[in-house]
């Protein structure tokens, strides 16, 4: 089961709130269905972004996957350790392996139409 802590979009990002910060990132099963990992492009930080936009690719052996954001919000912070540590993201996608934070303006509203846990298990069970 993955974390129930956090929302999940249909294009298997991960959102986790805390106060007007987003926590985002990719699922596990993304990165089991992408592969082996060679290369991220992430923003730079002080990017507003609307939910739904591309804001980086995640590039492995087999395909190149856009990431997109979960929520509206402006990027504060990139995990750029990522950049030179790949196998962070393929082995602790709900940890050390976020890509961005995003402050929000309405957390209240912030991730409606996201999954739940739940929810996104189903999703992935029905895709297998």
């Amino acid at each position: 089961m993955r974390p129930s802590d956090r929302s999940y979009a249909e294009s298997h990002e991960w959102a986790k709130l805390n106060g007007d910060i987003v926590l985002v990132g990719i699922t596990d099963f993304a990165v089991e269905q992408l592969g082996e990992l060679v290369y991220l492009d992430l923003p730079k930080p002080g990017r507003v972004l609307r939910k739904g936009e591309s804001f980086g690719e995640v590039e492995s052996v087999k395909a190149v996957s856009d990431l997109y954001a979960p929520a509206d919000g402006e990027i504060v912070e990139v995990n750029s350790a990522l950049s030179d540590d790949l196998d962070t993201l393929q082995t602790d996608p709900f940890g050390g392996g976020w890509l961005i934070k995003l402050r929000i303006k309405a957390p209240a509203q912030a991730l409606s139409g996201l999954l739940d846990a739940k929810s996104y298990e189903q999703r992935v069970a029905a895709a297998h």
